[in-house]
């Protein structure tokens, strides 16, 4: 059973999504594909940019007692992106891409922080 709490941090975690890509269509990329998920792993949007894959991770903080959204993009959790990439890519023409991060601390467009290129397969 989830509760209220779940329930309303995956609405804002949607929200935020929803969000950053708005954002980033308005930058010039296309969203092709939202949560791509396999076991090990979930890419919250796939866009492109020109011809350049990107593999976006959101991340939302309404708080900073532990530090900006930033900080909670973990060794681990870039792990599990990059490998959800390299499923995504298994059996597609070979193509240039990249890691992007869109972060934001709170839901206001405002405030909205894309870092591309945040990090590499080879991390």
């Amino acid at each position: 059973m989830q509760t209220k709490s779940h329930d309303t941090t995956t609405a804002r975690g949607r929200e935020a999504e929803a969000l950053a890509a708005r954002y980033l269509e308005c930058c010039g990329l296309r969203v092709v594909e939202r949560n791509f998920l396999v076991r090990g792993g979930e890419i919250d949007l796939i866009c492109r940019d020109g011809k350049t894959l990107v593999f976006v991770e959101v991340r939302l903080r309404s708080r900073s007692d532990f530090g900006g959204a930033g900080a909670s993009i973990t060794v681990t959790k870039r792990r599990r992106i990059i490998l959800a990439a390299r499923h995504y890519l298994a059996g597609k023409p070979e193509c240039d891409c990249r890691f992007d991060c869109v972060l934001l601390d709170g839901l206001d467009e405002e405030r909205i922080e894309w870092i591309k290129n945040a990090f590499s397969a080879d991390d």
